[in-house]
Parts: structure tokens; C-alpha cells; sequence
């Protein structure tokens, strides 16, 4: 059973907890060096990307196509390895910009070529703030969440549903805040978990 993403232009579908390896859930942190090594650079990349892109918007009207693209797969491949750390699949992501169908956490939603909106774009780190403090509070609750998630699937062998329901929403809330600060769309994002 998968959890549908919010009618948002960006969004995240993340599948219902499954077994978890208990080995794995162990040395998730080791495990995710290779992943935040390469996320490192490719971080960087989406930054100047999203500085090229909002000096593009402010000009043209538009994201470039190929910038655009090149972001979102910037953001699919960090909410994976995100969701992988956060012990919402036991399935290791993929060294990945583009789509993977199968994997359990799956960004849907392409980002927005045309048709801009200058003044948003403007002012989007003012307008993005709002949510990062909100968000930033949350990271607190949800990193005591992990830990006794973490406790849970290394001695019970899974998440338990609830915990896992409570970092999906976590998890969608802020694949939305950074799409929006990302400038893959325009739309402001609702304050909301679902």
C-alpha cells in the first residue's frame, strides 16, 4: 500500500513500512558515506543551479529546461537517501539524478518551466523562511522520533507504523519546502505533514 502525495506540484509517495534488516539498520550510517559524499558535490551544483535559475526567472520568465531537470533530479535523489537514512526503506538508493519507479520513495511532479511568477521568485528566501523555522522545530521531534525508530527496527526488525507515518509526513513536508526554495515551483507550500 502506497501513501499518495499532497496535491502539490512536488511531491513525495513513500510505500508502508516493511522489514527492516536488522544489520543494516545498524550501520545505516556507514552505509550512507558513498551517498553523502556524492550528494556533497551534487548539493553544490543544485545551490549554483538555483542561483543561475532565480537570476533566469527574475530575466526571462522561465527555468531553464535543462537546469530544471538537472534539479529535480538533485531533489529525487536526496529525498531517496534521506528516506533511506531516516529508516523508511531497507532498499539502498541508487547513485541516481533520474527516476526509479520501483524504489520505495518516489518524487512525483516535474518543476515548473514557464510561465513564473518574477515577484515570488524574488522574494522566495524571505517567503521560504516561514516554513524552515517550523521545519527546523520539527527536525528536533523527528530526530527523537529516528533514534526510537532506529531502537525499534534494529530489535524488533521494523519501524512501527506510527513512527513511520510521522517521518513520511516529515519527509513530504520538507521534499515540498525544497522544491519551493529550489524555485521548482511557484506555488507556496501548505504548513502540513500529509
Amino acid at each position: 500500500m502506497s501513501a499518495a502525495a499532497p496535491a502539490y506540484p512536488i511531491g513525495l509517495e513513500i510505500d508502508a513500512p516493511a522489514p527492516q534488516n536488522r544489520l543494516s539498520v545498524l550501520l545505516r550510517c556507514f552505509y550512507m558515506i558513498p551517498h553523502a559524499i556524492a550528494l556533497m558535490f551534487v548539493g553544490i551544483a543544485a545551490n549554483a543551479v538555483a542561483v543561475i535559475a532565480w537570476f533566469a526567472i527574475l530575466f526571462t520568465g522561465k527555468y531553464p529546461e535543462g537546469m530544471l531537470n538537472f534539479s529535480v533530479g538533485a531533489l529525487r535523489w536526496q529525498v531517496r537517501a534521506t528516506g533511506y537514512m531516516w529508516l523508511m526503506t531497507d532498499k539502498y538508493p541508487p547513485f541516481s539524478l533520474e527516476e526509479d519507479s520501483a524504489y520505495p520513495l518516489r518524487l512525483v511532479g516535474s518543476g515548473q518551466v514557464e510561465g513564473r511568477n518574477r515577484l515570488t521568485c524574488f522574494f522566495r528566501p524571505l517567503m521560504a523562511l516561514p516554513h524552515l523555522i517550523v521545519l527546523g522545530i520539527l527536525f528536533v521531534v523527528g530526530y527523537v522520533v529516528l533514534v526510537v525508530a532506529w531502537f525499534a527496527a534494529l530489535f524488533g526488525g521494523s519501524v512501527p507504523q506510527g513512527l513511520h507515518d510521522f517521518m513520511a509526513g516529515l519527509g513530504r513536508w520538507y521534499t515540498r519546502v525544497s522544491a519551493y526554495a529550489m524555485l521548482l515551483t511557484d506555488e507556496y507550500p501548505p504548513f502540513s505533514l500529509s
